[in-house]
């Protein structure tokens, strides 16, 4: 299992926008092979910022399987315009 971390900074005064928006995300990218689960979480102490936690069968099912297809299309028109800046996106194995 690998775990995609993402920390969002959404553009002041969007973040009811955004919320609506990855609801409606979330069902492209549960769709997609190699999927398990995602989180999303609200910063309590900083406005617009938001974590991004997707567990995937392994790297390549998130760096391929869905950036590489259509869907990521879908995924990016959706929610890319909400980011300032844009998120870097990290990934990660258990070690415990």
């Amino acid at each position: 299992m690998i775990l995609e971390a993402a920390m969002l900074s959404v553009k002041k005064g969007q973040e009811g926008e955004f919320e609506q928006a990855f609801k409606d995300a979330s069902t492209i990218i549960s769709s997609m092979d190699g999927y398990i689960t995602h989180d999303l979480h609200r910063c309590l102490e900083v406005q617009g910022k938001y974590i991004l936690l997707v567990q995937w069968e392994n790297l390549e099912d998130h760096t391929i399987g869905f950036r590489q297809s259509n869907k990521y299309q879908n995924w990016k028109q959706l929610l890319h315009h909400f980011y300032n800046p844009f998120p870097i996106v990290e990934h990660f194995e258990r070690i415990y």
